[in-house]
């Protein structure tokens, strides 16, 4: 399999993993099971295994920047960093999401957040900790 088919892969199940987060947010199931455990389990054996068979095998590394340019001009290791992204990046969306469910935060204003953080990672992360923080949702 190619770098491009595993990338394809691997964008296909991190989509529809936020898919489930935005769609069933009630069901604890998809944060604790399917967004918070099985999918990156599933990225981050493939990192490791990226990692493990390009070992050695590129120039580069993460001292400078001009380094890390260098390491990522390896296909699967810029598919690594790709996957590591979209590993993290969900873990925080399915934080968002059970920490908003505890906050009694309305999920509708969690969605543009969850969106961010899908596409942008940490500024999605950023709007949800400014929306966390604007009021207390739940009655006292």
């Amino acid at each position: 399999m190619s770098p491009e088919q595993v990338f394809s892969i691997a964008n296909t199940v991190a989509l529809l993993s936020w898919i489930t987060l935005i769609v069933l947010p009630g069901r604890p199931w998809v944060t604790k099971l399917i967004t918070k455990m099985v999918v990156p389990s599933i990225f981050a054996l493939l990192y490791t295994a990226i990692l493990v068979s390009q070992f050695g095998r590129a120039p580069g590394g993460f001292s400078t920047l001009a380094g890390v340019a260098l390491l990522f001009s390896n296909p699967w290791l810029l598919l690594a960093g790709w996957v590591h992204y979209l590993a993290f990046d969900l873990l925080i969306g399915s934080w968002e999401l059970e920490d908003a469910r505890e906050q009694c935060i309305p999920h509708l204003i969690v969605v543009p957040c969850l969106l961010l953080t899908f596409m942008f990672g940490p500024a999605g992360w950023a709007l949800y900790c400014i929306v966390r923080s604007i009021r207390r949702w739940c009655p006292t």
